[in-house]
């Protein structure tokens, strides 16, 4: 596809430079699977909630990385969220082979103290360390550690969304490579200040939402195929959120637990008071703290769509929120709130024309709502799934999984017609997998092995910073919408604002606390 010539031309600097002289792995000289430490990449893992831990187990495995180093600011861990009951703690007994871990003890686990445990315990095992070695490093502030950590070599920002941009910029200002999960900044000029910081530093990046788009690979392949003509529009829809979206702030004002540092997890945000509601999972909600829905999952689904379409940030964005309803004095009010994401809501976000390429619209839906059930799928007295991808051509139509996985074009005759014409087998029944010993094992993932060859000198990976500023722009935009309530934005990418909506050039960044500024 022509983006695959797109994405060898953004690599061919660094490929060219890697195919210029040889390099003998030390694992040749030092036996299969090692990996001499002078080659490995020296990471410290900065935030280790729920998901730092759901991750942490492939890394750990991974010959080539050394976490060095761990960094949280809730101390003790209390408070956590999860989806499913005992998973984090099930996932934490599998990667450190501990099968009663933790068996009588409440709450979810996470923060700096079990960070640690899990690092040490792990590399204890694998290497025979004695019990009372000193492990890896232990932070609660990460200036801190990127201060005290010289041999650090790199870092992977899990942390709640408002903190992404000024850790990432201030290790790419030390020279270290960056790993960051999304979104890459919850402002649109934050989000541009880290990409901007990337290239000056000219170092390797991973951005861990995206992914070479494997699911997406053969909906697209359709689509060039001219199977639906023309595409028109995308509708992806996501059944987030999965966390509360508090409709009011919090009136009351509890103590903070222990061992949590609030002033440190506020950052580069405004004084306020601590609320649970706030913190941990519950960040997510909020315009100050998250990015809502499309950050959480759209990134995923959608990364691939932008690198494959080449599509360079939207013309437009607009949105419908969902709003809520309260009584005072009996008398019914809808409640004015711009500083929590709603329940539910719609964005629409047009991109203009490139090369052969016309203009087309993406739609994003989450909270329950999906698109309209096409025609066809009513035909056949089908539904839409609760999660999905649908490509609109003028032609016809194409239904996949939220990533679109699994794509078929609607209705089932087409798809018929289409395999016939292409000589595409029918797809055999999927057949269940038999899960063995070498499952449960913790082993890098497709996108761990995406950004340490990148960290190790490798091409660049599919995910580097320097590619995600039109994404970054959408997702950005549709929360600025959403907090105007559902504004219609007209974007000057090139200047970097709003035109038609100037209160919303204020909300492209933030109020800073004194000494955070971007």
């Amino acid at each position: 596809m022509p983006s695959e010539m797109n994405r060898r031309e953004f690599l061919s600097g660094a490929a060219a430079a890697a195919a210029s002289f040889t390099i003998v792995p030390r694992r040749v000289l030092g036996g299969a699977g090692f990996v001499a430490p002078s080659d490995k990449i020296t990471l410290a893992c900065i935030g280790f909630g729920t998901q730092a831990i759901r991750e942490i187990g492939g890394i750990l495995a991974s010959p080539d990385v050394e976490v060095v180093a761990v960094c949280d600011v809730d101390k003790t861990g209390v408070g956590y969220l999860e989806w499913g009951k005992d998973q984090i703690r099930n996932d934490i007994r599998r990667i450190i082979d501990e099968p009663t871990w933790r068996e009588n003890v409440k709450g979810v686990p996470g923060g700096l103290d079990v960070g640690k445990e899990i690092v040490d315990t792990y590399y204890r095992k694998q290497r025979g360390a004695a019990p009372g070695a000193k492990g890896c490093a232990a932070y609660v502030d990460y200036r801190e550690l990127l201060e005290q950590e010289k041999d650090v070599t790199a870092v992977k920002v899990l942390t709640p969304d408002h903190t992404h941009a000024p850790i990432a910029i201030a290790a790419l200002k030390r020279g270290m490579n960056v790993i960051v999960h999304k979104p890459l900044a919850n402002r649109v000029l934050e989000a541009r200040a880290v990409i901007e910081a990337a290239r000056a530093a000219n170092k390797a990046t991973h951005f861990l939402p995206a992914s070479e788009g494997a699911s997406q690979r053969q909906a697209l392949e359709m689509i060039g195929n001219g199977a639906i003509g023309t595409l028109r529009e995308i509708h992806n829809w996501s059944a987030r959120p999965m966390w509360p979206q508090f409709p009011t702030l919090p009136a009351d004002t509890p103590p903070v637990p222990p061992g949590f540092d609030w002033t440190l997890w506020l950052g580069p945000s405004l004084d306020r008071p601590y609320h649970p509601n706030y913190t941990h999972t519950n960040f997510r909600g909020w315009y100050e703290f998250g990015g809502g829905s499309i950050a959480d999952m759209g990134h995923y689904s959608l990364w691939p769509i932008f690198q494959a379409l080449e599509l360079d940030a939207p013309l437009s964005v607009e949105s419908t929120p969902s709003h809520v309803c309260a009584v005072a004095d009996d008398i019914c009010y809808t409640i004015k709130n711009d500083y929590s994401f709603p329940a539910a809501c719609t964005v629409r976000m047009r991109f203009g024309a490139k090369r052969a390429r016309p203009g087309l619209d993406i739609f994003w839906y989450d909270g329950g709502i999906r698109p309209p059930v096409p025609e066809e799928l009513m035909a056949e007295n089908k539904e839409l799934p609760s999660e999905g991808m649908l490509f609109v051509g003028d032609t016809g139509k194409i239904l996949g999984g939220f990533r679109a996985e699994n794509p078929q074009i609607v209705p089932e005759a087409k798809m018929r017609a289409y395999r016939a014409a292409h000589n595409i087998p029918e797809p055999a029944p999927p057949q269940p997998r038999q899960r063995g010993p070498q499952d449960l094992r913790p082993r890098p993932s497709e996108r761990d092995l995406a950004w340490i060859n990148a960290f190790k000198g490798g091409p660049r990976s599919y995910g580097d910073f320097l590619l995600a500023q039109p994404i970054c722009d959408a997702v950005n935009l549709a929360a600025v919408s959403l907090r105007l309530g559902g504004r219609r934005l007209l974007w000057d990418a090139a200047a970097a604002r709003v035109t038609n909506v100037p209160e919303a050039n204020a909300l492209l960044t933030r109020e800073y606390r004194p000494g955070w500024q971007i």
